[in-house]
């Protein structure tokens, strides 16, 4: 089996060592590759640290989460762009919109989007969109920025058949299913029914929403097989075709080395 993870934090909240720990344990499962999205300034070099010890299976992106977003999000963006040439990184993220938390900043979440979808399309780069109570909002806004230089997933996709056709018609993106499919009355099993397999891709939000069975417990980059079997049975096709198809769409996306 050969899975990739693409959306784990695996570097918050533990140190190197434990991280690398983690990392193994990922491998071990068959999860040859792993997506680690930044999220403020602070997490930088927690991030940077994890991807240095691990070059072969993890791939940092760079970006600003919505929930960061401040008064000074200008001037946090102007810290973080000139990283992208000082290193590789495979996308920019994770950016978005949040209104779960706070409404108040919505007019900077958008202004922040707006000036990080500029960077992906300047540096040929995906964007990994976090969106939560925000669907309206981040499609007005996409309707506005998309163009055939744009591509990237909505990740942690929790919307209904009406969204995920929305986001198919923008073209080179997909939806990442994670933990949530697991979850016995979330609906994303009904809904993702209707979405073809060419528009999905696996992740698993490490140490958000672990799947069940160790829902409520930090969630590990090592649960992406427990997803994908979910994913298998409300398809109804075997556990290796949705390996293969969801790893593809990952490798295609982020344009992934071919682990070995």
């Amino acid at each position: 089996m050969y899975f990739v993870d693409t959306h784990t934090h695996l570097f918050i909240e533990r140190s190197v060592e434990e991280g690398d720990l983690a990392v193994k344990e990922a491998i071990d499962a068959g999860v040859k590759q792993l997506l680690l999205p930044n999220i403020d300034l602070e997490s930088i070099p927690d991030l940077h640290a994890l991807c240095n010890s691990n070059p072969a299976s993890c791939f940092p992106m760079m970006g600003l989460h919505p929930c960061s977003v401040k008064e000074d999000w200008e001037e946090v963006l102007n810290h973080m762009y000139p990283l992208f040439s000082e290193r590789k990184y495979v996308a920019v993220g994770e950016l978005g919109l949040d209104l779960y938390w706070d409404k108040t900043t919505l007019n900077h979440q958008i202004a922040a989007f707006k000036k990080q979808v500029e960077w992906a399309k300047e540096l040929d780069l995906p964007i990994v969109i976090h969106v939560r109570d925000a669907f309206d909002e981040i499609f007005e806004v996409m309707d506005e920025v998309n163009d055939d230089r744009l591509r990237g997933v909505f990740h942690c996709f929790t919307g209904n058949i009406d969204q995920a056709k929305k986001v198919m018609e923008y073209g080179d993106f997909y939806m990442g299913m994670g933990g949530v499919l697991t979850f016995k009355n979330s609906g994303v099993d009904k809904t993702v029914v209707d979405i073809p397999l060419e528009y999905l891709i696996l992740e698993t939000d490490s140490p958000y929403l672990a799947p069940t069975p160790h829902r409520g417990k930090r969630n590990e980059s090592k649960y992406i097989p427990l997803i994908a079997e979910k994913l298998a049975d409300v398809k109804q096709v075997s556990l290796q075709e949705i390996t293969n198809i969801t790893s593809k769409n990952a490798i295609d996306l982020f344009r992934l080395p071919i682990a070995k």
